[in-house]
């Protein structure tokens, strides 16, 4: 979050009073939306952490989230070097868009964030019919069949990067992490865990 020093240093002139601000899930890096903030809005979205914008429409201060229920926690708050803009990480509780879209720029998305989207549809597949979900299958199975599909897919993708044959290295690596995934909320970890440990080693190394 920002500290007094950083708070003071925006340049309330310059924007005029209404400071641009960019909204990202800190999860899956997708920009949400943008919207502005006066020092009220700015000042209520720091001590509630969640994000309030003054309305230039409606000339009055709105919580994102009030009537749809769909707030924007605030995870981090960073300032750009001109201290003219701000950038909000947030985990957002529903969709984003008042188009029912996650987020406000619906398109093209990176390439993370497809993962992450593909990473939620595994985890919340954990919970359907065993019948329709080869996921709930794996969990209903237990940890031992699970951790035993890893070391399977594990192997085969070894095998076909001696035969240096890419097309299957590509499947076999598929198949060996989507099975990780599933390990891995087996036991309520997901793959930002992992992320944050390589992050760390990183900064270690």
């Amino acid at each position: 979050m920002l500290n007094n020093k950083q708070l003071l240093s925006i340049n309330w002139k310059k924007v005029h009073g209404l400071i641009p601000c960019i909204i990202q899930n800190i999860f899956s890096s997708e920009i949400l939306m943008h919207g502005y903030m006066n020092q009220d809005a700015l000042n209520i979205t720091i001590r509630n952490k969640e994000i309030t914008f003054y309305s230039r429409t409606k000339q009055r201060l709105w919580t994102k989230g009030e009537i749809s229920g769909n707030f924007l926690k605030v995870m981090d708050i960073i300032i750009d070097c001109d201290q003219d803009s701000v950038l909000f990480l947030v985990n957002p509780t529903g969709k984003t868009c008042h188009l029912d879209n996650a987020s406000c720029f619906n398109g093209k998305k990176s390439n993370y964030t497809d993962f992450f989207y593909l990473e939620e549809s595994i985890k919340q597949k954990k919970n359907f019919s065993i019948n329709k979900s080869y996921t709930a299958q794996l969990h209903n199975n237990g940890i031992n069949r699970i951790a035993q599909k890893v070391g399977e897919e594990a192997v085969e993708t070894v095998i076909a990067a001696i035969n240096t044959n890419k097309e299957d290295l590509i499947n076999e690596s598929s198949d060996l992490i989507y099975h990780l995934l599933v390990l891995l909320h087996n036991q309520n970890l997901n793959f930002i865990n992992i992320i944050q440990k390589l992050n760390l080693r990183n900064q270690n190394n």
